[in-house]
Formats: structure tokens, sequence, C-alpha cells
């Protein structure tokens, strides 16, 4: 077994070792972008540092344009519209798939898309093959629709594969629990009023936003949102946020509170971004907010 004396000769000679070898590089040229690489530590953040004001706009720091899918030119889901940044000078983005509730359009929560493009992403807002399809096959469509993203779509060049995350209401949000079930490579999922029958979720990996209301009588928080945040281990990254007096229907009309919460989480698990963790530990308050839960995130 090695002294103490003799680790710290080692590591003084490591340390000399080392400085010698930067000289003689710095020297040569070899680091002479070492300034700007050190300050690019997450090559994915996107935009400019956040603000409560920046979030709670109705709009973030890129300006978007969408494209409708046809049903016809893809399978596995029913076509829907896709929203993404106009710029590309910044290299690619994350994307997210999102699914409407139960006989619902993606109409019904449309104002998403553009809101959450707007911040860097590609969002594609999916139709469901019937109205009434169950949350394990949103499930699957939903992953179909990123698959489809990230292979086949126009916007393909614009987005990073690795950085993808699924969302969706109602039963679109219990598909979003079914799809980070089945692909722990996600890199969230933000479940809206979630029904599912499924009350277990204790294979869930990705990190997950739960968003529910306290007046919800079609998915009572206390028999889906609650249960289902409290199935999926502490070792997973993981919040649910429940807003003061809301129904089923708050996705179906623009409501800051989830915008703002839901674009935080995507911006830390999606883009790596650090900068937005103020926002997700000790979390949102004030009025709107009935209750807030959280695992803060871990590096």
């Amino acid at each position: 077994m090695s002294s103490p004396t003799a680790t710290r000769s080692r590591s003084v000679l490591s340390r000399a070792a080392r400085g010698a070898l930067a000289a003689a590089l710095v020297a040569g040229g070899v680091l002479a972008a070492a300034g700007p690489a050190q300050a690019a530590d997450n090559p994915y953040e996107r935009g400019p540092a956040p603000t409560v004001a920046l979030l709670e706009a109705s709009r973030g720091p890129f300006a978007t344009a969408s494209q409708s899918v046809s049903s016809l030119s893809v399978t596995g889901f029913g076509g829907g519209v896709i929203y993404y940044p106009t710029d590309t000078s910044q290299g690619t983005f994350g994307a997210i798939a999102i699914s409407p509730g139960y006989t619902a359009a993606w109409s019904s929560i449309s104002w998403l898309g553009p809101r959450i493009a707007s911040h860097g992403f590609v969002v594609i807002g999916i139709e469901t093959n019937t109205r009434l399809d169950q949350p394990d096959s949103r499930g699957r469509q939903l992953l179909a629709a990123l698959d489809y993203l990230v292979e086949r779509s126009s916007v393909r060049t614009r987005i990073d594969g690795t950085r993808l995350a699924v969302a969706g209401h109602s039963m679109g949000g219990g598909g979003s629990l079914e799809a980070a079930a089945s692909r722990p490579s996600l890199q969230a999922a933000v479940p809206l009023a979630p029904w599912n029958l499924d009350k277990t979720w204790n294979t869930v990996q990705v990190p997950t936003l739960i968003i529910g209301g306290e007046s919800d009588s079609v998915a009572p928080v206390a028999t889906h949102s609650e249960p289902f945040y409290a199935s999926i281990p502490a070792s997973s990254e993981k919040a649910y946020l429940e807003l003061n007096g809301a129904s089923h229907f708050f996705p179906q009309t623009v409501n800051t509170p989830t915008a703002r919460q839901m674009v935080a989480w995507l911006k830390r698990f999606v883009d790596n971004d650090t900068r937005y963790e103020q926002f997700l530990c000790p979390g949102p308050s004030g009025l709107a907010i009935e209750e807030y839960r959280n695992t803060c995130p871990s590096a």
C-alpha cells in the first residue's frame, strides 16, 4: 500500500508533467482555442440565459415555422403538424412528440407546438390512428412519430436523434408513460393530466414531469397522477406539479404554469442545460400551484 507521502509526490509529478505538456502545446499553437472550447462545456445549450419572463412569454427566443404531415405519408401514427426553429446556425435540436387525448385531435392542444418549438426544439403534434386509441397504442404512436422525425421527415437534418422526448394529454399522457417505459433512451417525458389503467411505473427511468389538475374529475390526481408519480423509482428524475383548481382540460387552453415548467424540464433533460435547474428545484409556487414535489436534478 502506498504511503500518503508517495501518493502526494506522484500527484505533484503528474501535475508538473501535465503543466509541461500544456506549455508545449500552447507554444505550438495547439491550445489556442482552449478558451472558447471551455466556454462551450454543453454542446446542446441553445438560446439565451433563461428568465421567468422568457419562460412565461407566449413565445421563446427562436422564430419557428410549421408543416403538416399527411397520414398517407407515414406509418404507425395518424400524421400531424411539425413545428421547428428556423435558425440553423446553432446546430441540431432535440425533438418531442406530443399526443392529444381520448376523442381529441391535435388542434385541442396545438398551442403547445409553436410555444415549445420557440425555445429550441422540433415538435411533432400527432393525430392518432383513431380518436379512441388507448394509452398503450398512443405510446407506440408517439415513438413511431419520433422515428419518422429522425429518419424520414423533411426536418430530420435539424434533429439530434439522441435527444428525444414525449408528452401527451389524458390518454396521450398515459401514452407518454407507456413510451417512456418501453424506450428508456428517451431524455424526458411530460404527461399532462394523464389517464391510464396501469398505476405502476416502476420501470420508468426517463426523467418524467407529471402535471395534474386539482379538480380533475376524469383522471383524478388521487387515482392517476399521484400514484403514477409515486410509482416511478426515486432513483429516476421526476417531478409532480398540481395546478390549483384546474380541471382535466387545463392543457386545452393556453396555460402559463404548464408551459413554463414543461419547457424548463425539456431544456434541463433534453438539452442538458443546467441553467434551468433554478426552475425545477425548489420549483414553482404561487396561487396557481396547489402542490409541487420533485427529486432535485443530480449530475
